[in-house]
């Protein structure tokens, strides 16, 4: 709560935009399989290798991918244990440089969101996860670190049923 009420001190610096996904997506999933040996889930990237370094505040930039890739691999991990059969968890960070911006992505196939979740999906203190699970910051968090902190957007794309894709756009 206390790093969401602080304005960040950040300094930007030039950063290896795919080295820093690569890492926090190592660092999600081996965190995920300590908490529970039992996980498991394929991983998917697809970096841009055209990407040169970028600036970026690298510990408010990999907090905002830790947490995407952390609720993704969350999301997969709950659908798994729902039961449904023949089903395998996947999530991916893909980067891509299009014209003036840099766009990175982090999807999952869990449940997806209704719309209703969607729309309040970004505001502070909004969980869907059971009480202990979540506090409803990240998302808000993450948010804020993008379009304040890198002038950047954060968008989200879902499809009830066939998963969940967030979407950060920065300008070059």
């Amino acid at each position: 709560m206390l790093q969401h009420s602080r304005s960040s001190k950040g300094i930007k610096e030039p950063t290896d935009l795919n080295a820093l996904c690569d890492e926090y997506l190592r660092l999600s999933y081996h965190g995920f399989r300590a908490k529970d040996k039992t996980f498991n889930a394929t991983i998917k990237t697809d970096f841009d290798e055209s990407i040169e370094k970028i600036d970026l505040i690298p510990q408010d930039f990999g907090r905002v991918i830790l947490n995407l890739l952390t609720n993704a691999f969350y999301v997969v991990d709950e659908k798994k244990k729902s039961g449904l059969e023949n089903y395998e968890p996947t999530v991916s960070i893909t980067t891509k440089k299009e014209f003036d911006k840099l766009i990175i992505s982090v999807s999952d196939n869990g449940n997806g969101m209704k719309k209703e979740v969607k729309d309040k999906i970004f505001q502070p203190f909004f969980t869907t996860k059971p009480t202990g699970k979540g506090t409803g910051l990240g998302l808000s968090m993450s948010f804020d670190i993008i379009t304040n902190g890198h002038h950047g957007e954060l968008k989200v794309e879902s499809v009830e049923e066939k998963g969940t894709t967030f979407i950060i756009i920065l300008p070059i």
